[in-house]
C-alpha cells in the first residue's frame, strides 16, 4: 500500500518551483489525499485522527497556561486560581487542558483495544505497535507530571507515593528517586523538574507520533477482516472517504468533550486537589487519576513476598510489567489469523480482558483491604494470563472461521452481492 508512483501534479508556476525544492505539498497530497485506504474501515479506525486533534489541543492550551503558571511551591496553587479567575478565558483553557487529558486517555484506550481486536500488532506492523506503546508510556509520564502541577493535596501526596516506588529497587532505587525529586522529599525542585518535563514531553510525543504515522504509511492500514490489500478495488482514496468519516467522528467526540468542559468540568478530577498541598496532613485515600487506576490496583494486589522479592518490589514489578508486556504482544500471539472477527475464542477472551481492565480500574479506586485485595489479585492474574498463557495457546488450539480472499469479497458478501461468507480463504491471507 505504501509504494507506487506519486500522482501529484503541480498546477501553477509557484507550486512547481516549491515542489522541485521542497516537495512538502506532494508529501501531504500522497499521504492524506490520494493515499489508498481499505474500503471497509469502520468508525473504530477514526480514533487516530481524534488523538491527533486532542494532542494539538493539549499542546496549544498547555503553552498558554505555561505563560501564567508559577512553578513554585509557595505560588503554584495560587497561580492556578489566578488563571481561573483573572486570565482572559483562563477557566476555559484550564478546563480544556485538564479534561483534555482524560479524553486523550479515553481515545487512546479505545485505539489500543481496537488494535488488539483487529490484530494491528501482527507482522509486518510490529514496529508500528511498539511506537504506539512508546507513545502511551510518554502519555502516562506526561499526565502524572501534569497532575502534580496544581499543587493540591492529591498532587503532592500522589507525587510522594509514586516517586517512593523507585526505592523498592535495590542499589539504584534511591538515587533515581532523589534525581526525580531534586532532593530527599517532594518540594520546590520537584515541582520545577515536573513542570519542565511536562512541558517537554508532549513535543516528544508529537515526534513519536510522526514516526508512528510514517510506519503506518509504510506497512499500510489494517482493516476489520485482517486481510491485506490485493488490488485497487480493495481501496479508496483517503480523501474524501476516510477524511469525512474521521471528521464526523471527531466532531461527535469533541461535542462530548465540550459537554464535560461546560457542564461537568470537575467531574473527572479529585475534590482533594482543590485543597492546597499540606505535607503535614495525609488524605484519607491517596488515588491517582482514573486512567491509572487499573495499574494502581495491580500494584496494591501484591501483598505477599516471593522468595527474595518483597511485596513492595513485587507490586512495582507487576505494575511496570503490566505495561511493558504490551511490547511483546506481536510475538505472544501465535495465531496466523489477525482479526478477532474470525477468531471466536479470542473474541471471548478479549472482551473478558476489556471487562477485567475496567474492573481493575474500579478496584483501584477502592480501599486496599479485605475482599477488594482478593478481587484485585484475581484481576491481575487474568491480566497477565491473557498475554502469557491464553494468547500463545489460542494460536495452537483455536480453529478460526474461514477468512475471505480479499477485502472486496468481504464487502460484497456483507452487502449480499458477492461470494458466500464461508468461502475458503487463500493461505496467504492468514498472515
Amino acid at each position: 500500500m505504501s509504494g507506487g508512483h506519486s500522482t501529484y501534479e503541480p498546477k501553477t508556476g509557484v507550486s512547481k518551483w516549491v515542489d522541485s525544492r521542497l516537495p512538502l505539498p506532494r508529501l501531504v497530497y500522497d499521504s492524506f489525499v490520494a493515499y489508498p485506504t481499505p474500503r471497509n474501515l469502520n468508525y473504530a479506525y477514526t480514533f487516530g485522527a481524534i488523538l491527533s486533534v486532542m494532542l494539538v489541543s493539549q499542546i496549544l492550551t498547555g503553552i498558554v497556561l505555561a505563560m501564567h503558571y508559577v512553578s513554585s511551591t509557595s505560588q503554584a496553587f495560587d497561580s492556578v486560581e489566578l488563571i481561573m479567575r483573572d486570565v482572559n478565558s483562563g477557566s476555559l483553557l484550564r478546563y480544556m487542558h485538564a479534561n483534555g487529558a482524560s479524553f486523550f486517555f479515553i481515545a487512546v484506550y479505545i485505539h489500543i483495544f481496537r488494535g488488539m481486536y483487529y490484530g494491528s500488532y501482527k507482522a509486518p506492523r510490529e514496529i508500528l505497535w511498539i511506537l504506539g506503546v512508546i507513545i502511551y508510556l510518554l502519555m502516562m509520564a506526561t499526565g502524572f507530571m501534569g497532575y502534580v502541577l496544581p499543587w493540591g493535596q492529591m498532587s503532592f501526596w500522589g507525587a510522594t507515593v509514586i516517586t517512593n516506588f523507585f526505592t523498592a529497587f535495590p542499589l539504584v532505587g534511591e538515587p533515581i528517586q532523589q534525581l526525580l525529586l531534586g532532593g530527599f522529599a517532594v518540594d520546590n525542585p520537584t515541582l520545577n523538574r515536573f513542570f519542565s518535563l511536562h512541558y517537554l514531553l508532549p513535543f516528544m510525543i508529537a515526534g513519536v507520533v510522526i514516526l508512528h504515522v510514517w510506519a503506518l504509511h509504510v506497512t499500510g492500514q489494517t482493516n476489520p477482516t485482517g486481510v491485506e490489500v490485493k488490488s485497487k478495488t480493495d481501496t479508496v482514496p483517503f480523501t474524501p472517504y476516510a477524511t469525512i468519516k474521521d471528521g464526523f467522528a471527531t466532531v461527535v467526540f469533541l461535542l462530548i468533550f465540550a459537554y464535560f468542559i461546560f457542564y461537568l468540568p470537575n467531574y473527572l478530577g479529585h475534590p482533594d486537589n482543590y485543597i492546597e498541598a499540606n505535607p503535614l496532613k495525609t488524605p484519607a485515600h491517596i488515588v491517582p487519576e482514573w486512567y491509572y487506576l487499573p495499574f494502581y490496583a495491580m500494584l496494591r494486589a501484591i501483598t505477599f513476598n516471593v522468595g527474595p522479592i518483597d511485596s513492595k518490589l513485587g507490586g512495582v514489578l507487576v505494575m511496570f510489567g503490566s505495561i511493558l508486556i504490551l511490547f511483546f504482544m506481536p510475538w505472544l500471539d501465535t495465531s496466523k489469523v489477525r482479526s478477532a472477527v474470525y477468531r471466536p475464542w479470542y473474541k471471548l477472551f478479549f472482551w473478558l480482558f476489556v471487562a477485567n481492565a475496567i474492573f481493575l480500574g474500579w478496584l483501584g479506586s477502592q480501599p486496599a483491604e479485605g475482599v477488594y485485595t482478593a478481587m484485585a489479585q484475581a484481576g491481575t492474574a487474568y491480566y497477565f494470563a491473557f498475554f502469557i498463557i491464553i494468547l500463545p495457546l489460542l494460536g495452537l488450539f483455536e480453529k478460526p472461521r474461514p477468512v475471505p480472499n480479499s477485502i472486496t469479497e468481504a464487502v460484497l458478501a456483507k452487502h449480499g452481492g458477492g461470494s458466500p461468507e464461508g468461502a475458503p480463504a487463500a493461505p496467504e491471507n492468514r498472515g
